[in-house]
């Protein structure tokens, strides 16, 4: 087999473990992402680059090649100007605020420990307050594609970095739209994980309550991986919480997905931006997936907020003392928006508390029945030339399917979907509730593999397909599901709050008998291992980490326990079993096949329950 030269290779995290176990030198990647950059000639894209000789010295101290131990072992990453590393500046874009970091920030100690080795710290929209990316005195990075269109923000370096094939990673935040509009301008993955997920410690808040930092990367596998040692509770960080981060399997088969009926859809006359969303849809359906128009109204309602509302006292919270003392220290455009706090008052904060309680149980509503949210990352596209005469406007517009993600607190994931007719990216944002980050990763992979487009502003494709963990691991216990918590039903976030992950579906074996329980909501049913009149019934088989089994046990209600289930292969595997004696007044309905089945026939008779 020919070696692969560094400046032919793609950056992607398998490629270059590939490389290194065929025997690259880590030394000579290191060495091609510095001539990467030098060949760029964007001076904008970095405000701090670090020195080759200083990288290079920090990989010699590198353990050997080790990917189980070190799963970014050797992966240059870059990281955002409002995110700490030790002993380097964090400007935050903004010069009078710049002070010495004195340790990495949580996450960036986390990726760091993993061996992956930090390239420099990009540019951005001031005070993360920007989606455009030019709001910066660091200069404007170019858009990777057209250097006409703005880069996008607050995280433009970090995006363009990715796009550009200069390093594998990058860090951004995400508070309104940062971590997915550059990402849908520049053709990568953008992962904006559930709030708290990611430690905040050692980041510049911009919105501290619905701030998180975000991952940019080539490909939907890389953005997990660098997701998954990142992820981590840090008792330092008061909204730190464990949020699962399993690794990637199977997609559950028929996810429904709700998307903006044809009244709420919004595309500001761009009919190519429009065609390129119906045609990424038609691509889910071809995924098994069921698309449901639903009114996009309440969460139009909830965007509104993010800046209309108190929230931008937020922003001020977290740079007054240099505001007051020097405004004109601040880009004028981030100082007009954050100045803007000066006309709320704590009554209109708890106004908005109030207002954005009401509007998540619309959402909500909205939501039932459903699994996902599917929105186009970006409705349309800006030069920077547009900007320049409006610098408000097409900000604002830019974030119309993302400034309501944070403040309904779901994770998403933003996912090219190819050239539009015009040339010009398109890109979809499947977001989920709060925990669901490994569902909309696993079905952003699967998207992003079906339709396989170009990876940045690169001339590479999709790598080969890694593995699909569809088995479970040594540390997890596999599940057999028969009702209430398999996908897209109302138990379902048990399970996968828990950090479980779906394996497959499949059937029992032709022996089990299945009933309606007697209960309350949630409808439940019963499963029992018959000697006659049994049949194969439908079951979904999940894997749960077994440091959670005890506690996905105390939440299940008599008559229902756990017992060996008999599959249709022939294994047995610890699943969800009733009591005989709970089926006192139960209902059989072993000859629907399967607890999804009967509730699709009670739904077409008109029933609820």
């Amino acid at each position: 087999m020919t070696k692969i030269s560094p400046p032919e290779l793609c950056f992607d995290i398998g490629s270059l473990h590939a490389a290194y176990s065929d025997g690259l030198p880590a030394a000579d990647v290191i060495s091609e992402a510095f001539a990467r950059i030098d060949a760029t000639e964007d001076p904008a894209i970095f405000i701090h680059l670090r020195k080759l000789n200083d990288v290079l010295a920090e990989l010699a101290d590198l353990p050997a090649f080790d990917p189980a131990t070190y799963p970014l072992w050797g992966v240059p990453f870059a990281i955002k100007d409002n995110i700490d590393v030790a002993g380097i500046p964090t400007t935050a874009a903004c010069p009078a605020f710049s002070y010495i970091a004195e340790k990495d920030s949580f996450v960036v100690s986390r990726l760091r420990a993993a061996g992956a080795i930090w390239i420099g710290k990009t540019n951005l929209d001031q005070f993360a307050t920007g989606l455009v990316g030019v709001r910066s005195p660091y200069g404007v990075p170019l858009n990777a594609l057209d250097p006409e269109i703005v880069p996008g923000g607050s995280s433009s370096g970090s995006g363009v970095s990715v796009a550009r094939g200069l390093v594998s990673f990058s860090l951004g935040t995400d508070t309104a739209g940062s971590g997915r509009v550059p990402a849908a301008l520049n053709n990568i993955v953008g992962l904006k994980p559930s709030l708290g997920a990611l430690s905040a410690t050692g980041l510049v808040p911009a919105c501290r309550t619905l701030d998180t930092i975000s991952i940019f990367a080539l490909t939907v596998d890389d953005a997990w991986s660098a997701f998954r040692v990142a992820c981590a509770t840090d008792a330092n960080d008061p909204w730190s919480h464990e949020i699962a981060s399993p690794p990637l399997g199977a997609t559950p088969n028929g996810l429904r997905i709700g998307v903006p009926d044809a009244k709420t859809r919004e595309f500001y006359g761009d009919a190519a931006h429009e065609v390129a969303f119906s045609d990424g849809l038609k691509s889910l359906e071809t995924l098994g997936c069921t698309i449901t128009e639903i009114d996009f109204g309440p969460f139009y309602d909830v965007a509104q907020m993010l800046y209309d509302g108190a929230w931008v006292a937020e922003r001020m919270a977290a740079v007054e003392p240099l505001f007051r003392a020097d405004p004109d220290a601040l880009h004028p455009v981030t100082a007009k928006i954050i100045g803007g706090a000066d006309r709320l008052t704590a009554m209109d904060a708890f106004r908005g508390i109030y207002r954005l309680a009401a509007l998540k149980r619309h959402a909500a509503k909205a939501m039932e029945g459903l699994d996902l949210l599917v929105v186009p990352t970006i409705p349309t596209f800006y030069t920077v030339s547009d900007l320049e005469s409006d610098p408000i406007g097409p900000n604002s517009r830019l974030g119309t399917y993302t400034n309501f993600v944070n403040l309904l607190d779901m994770c998403g994931i933003a996912v090219p979907t190819g050239a539009r007719s015009d040339g010009r990216p398109g890109s979809l944002t499947l977001l989920a509730k709060a925990g669901q980050d490994a569902l909309v990763a696993a079905l952003g992979r699967d998207l992003h593999r079906l339709i396989n487009p170009q990876l940045g502003a690169t001339e590479h494709k999709l790598p080969p397909a890694g593995v699909v963990e569809t088995e479970a691991l040594p540390d997890e216990l596999p599940i057999v599901l028969v009702g209430a918590h398999m996908t897209g039903l109302p138990l379902n976030s048990q399970i996968t709050g828990l950090g479980g992950r779906f394996l497959q579906a499949t059937e029992t074996a032709p022996c089990y008998r299945l009933y309606r329980l007697e209960g309350p909501p949630p409808a439940r049913p019963g499963l029992i291992r018959a000697e006659t009149g049994g049949a194969a019934i439908a079951v979904e088989i999940w894997a749960l980490p077994l440091h959670s089994v005890g506690e996905f046990m105390s939440q299940i209600p008599a008559p229902l326990g756990l017992g060996k289930v008999e599959i249709s292969d022939g294994r047995r595997l610890t699943g969800f079993l009733a009591e005989a004696a709970g089926l006192n007044g139960a209902e059989e309905i072993t000859p629907s096949g399967g607890w999804r089945n009967w509730l699709e026939t009670q739904r077409s008779r008109g029933r609820t329950d």
